[in-house]
Parts: structure tokens; C-alpha cells; sequence
């Protein structure tokens, strides 16, 4: 990729479906959020300016997942570890169970 990773995941809610999206650049997570749209009607993004321990989280079990496939890199686990409280050291003995 050219020095940027996306990585995206929904939720379903009683409104419909909500997309998220954290994109990696400059060293930098940035977080977007919208309601699944149509062709018609495409989705609308609005930045996510402060997010949340459960978004952290669902970036985590989605990178963890990809990281499993050798697709994503073990330091951006790391590193939300370390931003979610986490021992560093604990995680590691775990990684390759």
C-alpha cells in the first residue's frame, strides 16, 4: 500500500446497518462512521473526532484477525494494546496459540 491501511466493519442496529472505517496514515488512526446507504442515495461519512473503547476494540479484533492471515503487521495490535491498557508482554506469550 502507499504508506496508508483502511480497515472496515459494520454493525447492525435497530436503525440499519452502521459502517465503520479506521484508516492508518501519518502514524495516525482516523476514525468514520455512516448508515449503510443505496445506490441511489450513497452513504454519508462523518468523522469520528474522539473514539470510544469499543471502537478501539473492534479495530483490535479486526486487525488481530487479518493478522492471522499474515495481512496485517503485529505492531498496529501493539500499539492499541498499549492504548487500551494492556500489557505488551501478556499479549505476546498468547500471539501464537
Amino acid at each position: 500500500m502507499a504508506g496508508h491501511e483502511r480497515h472496515d466493519w459494520n454493525e447492525d442496529t435497530e436503525e440499519g446497518t452502521r459502517l465503520y472505517k479506521a484508516v492508518y496514515f501519518a502514524k495516525e488512526w482516523r476514525f468514520a462512521t455512516a448508515m449503510k446507504g443505496s445506490r441511489s442515495a450513497p452513504a454519508e461519512w462523518g468523522d469520528i473526532h474522539e473514539p470510544t473503547t469499543e471502537h478501539w476494540q473492534a479495530l483490535r479484533d479486526i486487525l488481530f484477525r487479518k493478522y492471522q492471515r499474515k495481512r496485517c503487521p503485529w505492531k498496529f495490535i501493539e500499539a492499541i494494546d498499549k492504548r487500551l491498557g494492556r500489557k505488551v508482554d501478556d499479549i505476546k506469550q498468547g500471539r501464537g496459540k
